[in-house]
């Protein structure tokens, strides 16, 4: 990964995000995107932002939505990003603002998405390294995304993370094996709280 984020940026980032969400659920204001940063802060970046719950001293997923794509500069995809984890995720209830000191904020910028080749589907697996690569699996209108901290945190190997990444598209899990399924995969930076308002740091996985 060539593009690199410092850790004052990284904090200001993972900052916004619960600033932005905090502000939209007292208030219902969208931030503005702030002026003067580094021109790495206003690149065009892919960017997800991820709310965890601790529960018992254990992360739960409260959120999780992204823009895959280096559409958006990465100030303001983090703010669109972050209000959409806290309030659109089809999987779980807006999160109201009482949950806010038991969530912590993650952000991953990613590396734009290249598209994996290989001469058999077989061969996929050897082509991404858990740990390293996110995925994206397309199938006519199917598609589908897992972080690459996801594997990881499932302790999957490069075969299941194509499975997994395929039933997240809504597709049988070996649907990377068939012809004209695209694969696509990305890197990210990452970081996140410590605990919930916590200390940030840079994520390794």
């Amino acid at each position: 990964m060539t593009f690199q984020l410092t850790p004052e940026e990284g904090e200001f980032l993972v900052n916004l995000a619960r600033q932005t969400v905090t502000e939209y659920l007292k208030s219902g204001k969208v931030v503005k995107a702030p002026e003067d940063l580094s021109s790495e802060l206003m690149e065009p970046c892919g960017v997800f932002v991820t709310l965890n719950s601790i529960i018992e001293g254990e992360k739960r997923l409260r959120g999780c939505i992204g823009l895959p794509y280096p559409t958006t500069p990465l100030v303001q995809a983090v703010i669109e990003a972050a209000l959409s984890a806290a309030t659109q995720d089809p999987r779980f209830p807006p999160v109201a603002h009482e949950e806010l000191n038991n969530i912590v904020f993650e952000v991953s910028v990613l590396t734009p998405p290249e598209q994996v080749t290989v001469e058999k589907p077989t061969k996929y697996p050897t082509k991404i390294k858990v740990g390293r690569d996110g995925l994206i699996m397309e199938r006519g209108y199917y598609k589908g995304l897992l972080l690459p901290q996801v594997p990881v945190e499932w302790n999957w190997n490069e075969q299941e993370f194509l499975c997994q990444t395929a039933m997240k598209a809504g597709l049988s899990p070996d649907a990377w094996l068939l012809k004209d399924t695209k694969i696509y995969r990305f890197q990210a930076i990452i970081f996140e709280e410590a605990s919930p308002k916590g200390q940030i740091k840079q994520k390794t996985i």
